[in-house]
C-alpha cells in the first residue's frame, strides 16, 4: 500500500508529534492521509462519535489529517492496570485483560485486526502514516511483536527512523539500532532528527556523517518546537515540550507543526517514499 512507517529509535523520540504534523501537511496539500497505529500502550485514550474507544495520540492525529477518528486507525489499545496486566481494547471496546497468553493474542486475534485496519485503509485513502513503538531493535520481541517491522512488511512500506537529538546520543542511537534490525534494515529508507535546540547549522557535520557511515538518507531535522503543546501518548513519559503563552488551539497547533516541518524536511523525498 501507499504510504510510509515512522519508527523511533526509543520510547519519546517524537514519532506522534511528527506523524501529526506530516498528517495535516500532506492533508494541506490535497493528499487523503489516514494515520494508523496497531497498538498502543497508554492510558490516555478518548472515544469516537460511535463510541468507540481509542489512543487520544491517533485521535489528534485523525484531527490533523482533517478526518473524524475512529477505531481502525488504532485498533488494538493496551491500557495499563498495573505493572504486569493491562485492558486490551480491541476495535475499540473491551476484549479482555493480559495474561500470559498475550502472546498467543497478538498472532492470531491481533494481527487479524491489525490487517483488517490495513486492508480498510488501503481501500479508502491515498496513503497511511504508521506510527511504531518503542524501538524495533527489541530484538527480544521480535518473534512476536504487532506494532514496529511486522507491521511494516504487513503494509509493505518504508520507514523513516526517528532519533531524538535533545537526549543526546542521538548518531549512536540511529547506528545501533540500524545494526540490530537483521533483513529489516533495507526497509529504512530514511533518518529524522528531531528536537534539535540551536543552529541547526552546527548539525550539518552530523548528518554527513551518519549518511556517510549508514548509507541512509537524513530526510531532515527537526528543531525543538516550544509551543508544539500536544499530550505526550504515553502514559509513562513527561512531557518535554515547552509552553509558553496561551495555548494555540488545536488547528493553530497543526498548521505550525505543517509549517515547521516543510520547512525542515525534504519533503518530495517522503512523498516518492510514499508512493515507491
Amino acid at each position: 500500500m501507499n504510504g510510509i512507517m515512522i519508527q523511533g529509535t526509543s520510547s519519546g523520540a517524537g514519532k506522534s508529534f511528527l506523524v501529526a504534523g506530516l498528517c495535516r501537511l500532506l492533508s494541506d496539500m490535497g493528499l487523503n492521509i489516514c494515520p494508523f497505529k496497531s497498538q498502543n500502550m497508554s492510558s490516555n485514550s478518548t472515544f469516537t462519535p460511535d463510541g468507540l474507544e481509542i489512543s487520544l495520540a491517533q485521535a489528534l492525529q485523525a484531527q490533523a489529517a482533517r478526518l473524524t477518528p475512529q477505531a481502525f486507525m488504532n485498533p488494538i489499545l493496551l491500557k495499563p492496570r498495573h505493572d504486569c496486566s493491562s485492558e486490551i481494547i480491541l476495535n475499540g471496546r473491551k476484549f479482555a485483560d493480559t495474561t500470559a497468553g498475550y502472546r498467543q493474542f497478538t498472532q492470531t486475534t491481533g494481527i487479524k485486526a491489525v490487517r483488517e485496519a490495513l486492508a480498510h485503509i488501503a481501500r479508502n485513502f491515498e496513503a497511511v502514516i504508521i506510527e511504531g513503538a518503542g524501538s524495533p531493535a527489541e530484538v527480544n520481541l521480535n518473534a512476536w511483536e504487532i506494532v514496529n517491522m511486522r507491521v511494516a512488511r504487513e503494509a509493505d512500506v518504508p520507514v523513516i527512523l526517528v532519533a531524538d537529538v535533545d537526549r543526546g546520543g542521538s548518531l549512536a542511537a540511529v547506528v545501533g539500532t540500524l545494526e540490530l534490525l537483521g533483513t529489516d534494515r533495507g526497509r529504512v529508507k530514511g533518518i529524522i532528527y528531531n528536537m534539535f535546540r540551536g543552529d541547526i547549522g552546527l548539525f550539518a557535520d552530523a548528518v554527513r556523517w551518519t549518511e556517510d557511515y549508514t548509507g541512509v538518507k537524513v530526510a531532515g531535522v527537526v528543531p525543538f518546537m516550544k509551543r508544539a503543546n500536544l499530550p505526550e501518548e504515553d502514559s509513562l513519559i513527561t512531557a518535554r515540550h515547552e509552553i509558553s503563552g496561551s495555548p494555540l488551539s488545536l488547528d493553530e497547533t497543526f498548521d505550525g507543526m505543517a509549517r515547521v516541518l516543510s520547512e525542515c524536511l525534504d519533503v518530495p523525498y517522503i512523498l516518492g517514499l510514499m508512493h515507491s
